[in-house]
């Protein structure tokens, strides 16, 4: 990686980047240039360019990107050319939804436990995954060297799993509740809020009602 730090707004359109290169390579392209990337991304050529040159020098002007090279270099600065094992907690109908989901795995995400604490829950099987008793959670983090956690809990019980997360040792959240979570420094969290979306939207939608 050319630059030590990479800003947070570059590193949300490098999902973009890396859906769009690892379809261009399935349908056999090998080398591209910004303007289609970009065009793809709902993004500038010079943005695109601006973006990837936090990892290097890798376009040839006036022939474009090796996909191939691009998609490793991408893979290995944010982390995900390698497995990182996964725990689920809070298993209901988005927990189900999540553990049946196939792309977690493809993607070096492996769901290696689902823990919850209703005891009807504990013992059933979702797509492979023994559901575990949260008391389990501490033994088992340190047992399947879980280092991410996901949390798909009922909101008024978010906190307390994520102390139970960070007392295992767990330094990396992705939250889908929408509680705040309140963590040391040290501890690094993700919100994904289907709301915040949904309200952006009908707000788009508003204002264009408005102005007809």
């Amino acid at each position: 990686m050319k630059h030590g730090h990479i800003p947070r707004v570059t590193i949300g359109r490098l999902s973009m980047y890396i859906q769009e290169l690892e379809s261009m390579a399935r349908e056999g392209i090998e080398v591209v240039s910004s303007e289609p990337l970009a065009k793809a991304c709902d993004v500038n050529a010079s943005q695109v360019r601006k973006d990837l040159s936090y990892f290097g020098e890798f376009g040839v002007r006036g022939v474009g990107y090796n996909i191939a090279k691009l998609l490793e270099s991408i893979s290995l600065a944010l982390g995900i050319h390698r497995q990182w094992n996964v725990a689920l907690v809070g298993i209901g109908n988005l927990g189900r939804a999540l553990l049946n989901h196939p792309e977690f795995k493809q993607r070096n995400f492996h769901v290696v436990a689902a823990f919850d604490c209703d005891p009807f829950k504990i013992g059933e099987i979702v797509q492979g995954t023994e559901i575990i008793c949260t008391k389990r959670l501490n033994e088992k983090v340190r047992e399947l060297g879980i280092e991410i956690g996901i949390l798909t809990t009922p909101p008024e019980r978010t906190q307390r799993a994520t102390q139970h997360l960070i007392d295992a040792g767990v330094r990396a959240i992705l939250n889908y509740t929408p509680a705040r979570l309140r963590v040391p420094e040290g501890v690094h969290v993700e919100y994904v809020d289907f709301f915040h979306s949904l309200y952006t939207l009908s707000l788009n939608l508003s204002l264009g009602e408005r102005h007809l």
